[in-house]
C-alpha cells in the first residue's frame, strides 16, 4: 500500500479517504452511513430543476434561520459552509498574528494558516489528550480546538474550552463530530460570546461528503472579518437546501436517536480492541483511536484483505503505533481481521 509524501505539508494534507478504494469495508472515513437517507436525498432532487439560477438570498435565509432555530442563535449569526473544511480555509482572514492549534486535531487549519503566512504553534497534549496543562501561548491570538476531538475522540468539558479565552484572542472550537453524542454535552454552539467561533459539519452525520455542507456560528463582526475575502456565491443551492433539511427539527431528533445507538456499537468495539491487547483512547466520538505494537504492518495487512483504516502518523502528536477507525456494525469484521494480522504471541492465539 503506498505511503503519502513524507513533507510535513503532505502528511498535513493526508486525510482518511486516501487510504480506503472503491470496493473496501472504509473505516477509514468517519462518514456515518453508506449514503443519505432516502427522505433528504428525495429533499435535494426537488432542487434540481433550480440549478440554472443562482442561489437566491430566499435560500440563504432559510438555511440561516434553520441553523439559528436549531441551535437557539439570530439569523446574523449563522454562516452557511461549503463543509466544515471552508472554515478553516477562512481562518486567515481574520489576520491573526500567532495562531495556537491544540494538537493531536484535524490537520486542515495548520495547512490554511501556514499558507496564508501565519505563524502556527501547535500545542501538543500527551495521552490520554485532556486539556490539563496545555501550554497555549498567552500572545496567541487565535486559538483552534476540536470538541470532540479528531482523531482523539476525546470531549472537553465547556469550562475548560471557555478558559482558552483571553482578550483579543478568538476561540475556534472544531465542533464536526458533536452531533454524533447524545444530547451534544459541552457543545458551545449555543453560546454567543463575541470571542468564540463554533464549526460545524454536517457531512458526517448525513453521509454528504461529496456535497460539502456545513456551518459557522460567531458574532456577526466576527462573520464579517471571516468572509471578508469570500468569493460570490460560495455555498450552492442544493448545500444550502441540505443544511435547512438537516437542521430541521425532525431531522435532529433523527440524528440524536442514531447517535445513542452508535454509543452501544462504540462500547462493544471498544471492548473487542480492548480485548486483543489494543491500547484505546478514552473518547466519545464516533470513531475511535488506539495504540497497537506493530500498526504499520497491521495496516497494511488489513488493505490487503479489502479493510480500510486511518493512519495516526500524519497528525501532529501521534506516532505510528496509532490507528483511528470508524464506528461501524461492521466492527467485528475489523476486529477479526486484527487478530489474524497479528503475531500468535501477541493475540493470544489468534482470538
Amino acid at each position: 500500500m503506498a505511503s503519502p509524501d513524507p513533507s510535513p505539508l503532505a502528511m498535513a494534507r493526508y486525510h482518511g479517504d486516501q487510504a480506503a478504494t472503491p470496493g473496501m469495508l472504509d473505516f477509514a472515513v468517519n462518514v456515518r452511513h453508506g449514503q443519505p437517507p432516502h427522505w433528504l436525498i428525495e429533499r435535494l432532487a426537488a432542487r434540481l430543476p433550480d440549478l440554472a439560477r443562482y442561489p437566491s438570498s430566499e435560500d440563504l435565509h432559510r438555511a440561516q434561520d434553520a441553523v439559528a432555530r436549531r441551535h437557539g442563535r439570530a439569523r446574523d449569526e449563522v454562516l452557511p459552509l461549503a463543509g466544515g473544511a471552508e472554515g478553516f480555509a477562512l481562518l486567515p482572514n481574520l489576520r491573526p498574528a500567532l495562531a495556537a492549534l491544540i494538537a493531536p486535531s484535524f490537520t486542515e487549519p495548520a495547512v490554511a494558516l501556514a499558507a496564508a503566512g501565519v505563524p502556527v504553534h501547535h500545542v501538543v497534549v500527551e495521552a490520554p489528550f485532556g486539556l490539563d496543562g496545555a501550554g497555549v501561548p498567552p500572545d496567541a491570538d487565535l486559538v483552534v480546538v476540536g470538541n470532540p476531538t479528531n482523531p482523539t475522540g476525546v470531549l472537553h468539558r465547556r469550562e475548560q474550552l471557555l478558559a482558552l479565552r483571553r482578550p483579543g484572542r478568538i476561540l475556534v472550537v472544531d465542533e464536526a463530530f458533536a452531533d454524533s453524542i447524545p444530547g451534544e454535552p459541552e457543545s458551545l454552539a449555543a453560546d454567543a460570546p463575541g470571542d468564540v467561533l463554533v464549526l460545524r459539519s454536517l457531512t458526517k452525520t448525513w453521509a454528504l461528503a461529496g456535497l460539502r455542507v456545513g456551518y459557522a456560528l460567531g458574532a456577526p463582526e466576527v462573520l464579517a472579518r471571516l468572509t471578508a475575502r469570500r468569493a460570490h456565491w460560495p455555498v450552492g443551492t442544493l448545500q444550502l437546501a441540505a443544511i435547512d433539511a438537516c437542521c430541521a427539527a425532525d431531522a435532529v431528533a433523527d440524528a440524536q436517536a442514531d447517535a445513542a445507538r452508535l454509543v452501544s456499537v462504540r462500547t462493544e468495539m471498544v471492548a473487542a480492541l480492548t480485548a486483543l491487547g489494543a491500547d484505546v483512547v478514552d473518547g466519545r466520538a464516533p470513531f475511535v483511536l488506539f495504540r497497537i505494537p506493530d500498526a504499520v504492518r497491521i495496516r497494511n495487512s488489513l488493505h490487503d484483505k479489502g479493510i480500510a483504516v486511518r493512519r495516526g502518523d500524519t497528525f501532529v502528536g501521534l506516532d505510528q503505533c496509532y490507528l483511528r477507525a470508524a464506528v461501524r456494525p461492521e466492527w467485528p469484521l475489523l476486529v477479526q481481521a486484527i487478530s489474524e494480522s497479528m503475531p500468535v504471541s501477541q493475540s493470544g492465539g489468534r482470538r
